[in-house]
């Protein structure tokens, strides 16, 4: 992997991206927001895996999207993209400049919130168009902070654009939101880990296409899905809390 770890740590981190991969494309969202925090237990560093994250959403959803930009809603993602970008271009800076343990304490809190929700089948629900900007600037901004914005833009997406062309519009708009990120990286001389984000990308491609079969099968019973998935980032977000703290 080129980085500093021993096997197990390697091993683990192997089997993480490949959870990341299959839920990037089992829900179309929600591998930075599913696998940061378990990644976090073996290197408490965000900036080591959110350019590696980064990279292959980039490579990921580049592959996906060659054949289907045609299923795009363009018109709704222009519009929705004026509140998000800007946020989230603001997060990015948010994330060089904080200090590490407030970041890894927001990334907890805000998965044990996604945890809850899920676990309780609760959803972030908007019924109105200002509640619904809300949701965007703050997904946006958390986006740029941490990459793990994207149930509150979901929530949003999910009222506005078709369903049958929602994943496909959910990738142009990461695919954009890291883009900027990754650009701003460079100009402010982050390590973006590339290698070790290269090296990585076979066993995340296992997951990835585990989660394209999977996308169908996960959508009948998204509920249930999500109940098992909120369970277990209850307990992984608690224990990184709790460790913050030890």
């Amino acid at each position: 992997m080129l980085l500093h770890f021993d096997l197990t740590q390697t091993l683990t981190v192997a089997l993480l991206f490949v959870w990341t991969g299959f839920v990037r494309t089992g829900l179309g969202f929600g591998g930075a927001a599913l696998g940061l925090p378990l990644l976090l237990f073996v290197e408490p560093q965000p900036l080591l895996w959110l350019p590696i994250i980064g990279t292959h959403l980039l490579f990921f959803s580049g592959l996906t999207l060659r054949t289907r930009l045609h299923n795009v809603d363009w018109a709704y993602l222009g519009r929705s993209s004026l509140y998000i970008v800007p946020a989230a271009i603001v997060g990015v800076f948010g994330l060089v400049t904080l200090p590490t343990a407030w970041l890894n304490l927001a990334i907890y809190a805000i998965s044990l919130f996604y945890g809850f929700i899920w676990l309780l089948n609760r959803a972030i629900e908007s019924r109105s168009k200002w509640v619904d900007k809300f949701l965007l600037v703050l997904g946006g901004y958390i986006a740029g902070t941490s990459l793990t914005g994207a149930p509150l833009m979901v929530a949003v997406y999910m009222r506005n654009v078709d369903k049958a062309k929602l994943r496909d519009t959910l990738f142009v708009l990461w695919f954009t939101l890291v883009s900027i990120k990754m650009a701003t990286y460079v100009a402010l001389s982050v390590d973006l880990h590339f290698l070790a984000a290269l090296s990585l990308i076979p066993v995340a491609a296992i997951g990835h296409f585990m989660g394209l079969r999977a996308h169908e099968a996960i959508t009948r019973n998204d509920l249930l899905f999500k109940r098992w998935i909120g369970g277990g980032l209850v307990v992984v977000s608690a224990l990184g809390l709790i460790g913050l703290h030890s």
